[in-house]
């Protein structure tokens, strides 16, 4: 049998160590988080997009999600829409400087990902990407443990 907190942690300093520098490049270069790159990922991603759906998406809580939401509007990267068949319901839109935003993202996203994976060969990244969309499925379909 293994043991399975040396692959936690590296799973988690991988994990750390790539978001920090991603985020600090898009930070440099376009004055936009990672966060909120993921936000507007999502919402451009989920057709009508709800709160509710980053908070599936992202694995954050409603009121971080809401609170995060708020200030992509205030910001101007998005709008929220009443939802047509349900009125405690917003749907989230991009506005065309949310659109752009993303769109100069994307790229300083992969370049940066691109950079840092380059050391790993392309087939064990294939196979890693794999392992965790079938980890990740099971987490998510999986009951909520305590």
């Amino acid at each position: 049998m293994t043991h399975l907190t040396p692959l936690f942690v590296d799973l988690v300093r991988v994990e750390t160590r790539l978001y920090t520098a991603v985020g600090a490049r898009l930070r440099e270069e376009l004055g936009l988080s990672l966060g909120q790159f993921e936000f507007l990922e999502v919402i451009d991603r989920v057709p009508d997009c709800r709160v509710l759906d980053i908070v599936a998406e992202l694995a954050i809580t409603v009121g971080a999600v809401s609170k995060a939401v708020d200030r992509l509007v205030e910001a101007g990267w998005c709008r929220r829409e009443a939802h047509p068949q349900d009125r405690r319901s917003s749907l989230l839109r991009l506005t065309p400087e949310g659109a752009a935003r993303l769109t100069a993202g994307r790229p300083v996203v992969e370049d940066t990902l691109r950079t840092l994976t380059s050391p790993v060969p392309a087939a064990d990244l294939a196979h890693l990407a794999t392992t965790l969309a079938t980890l990740r499925t099971a987490l998510e379909s999986a009951p909520a443990t305590p």
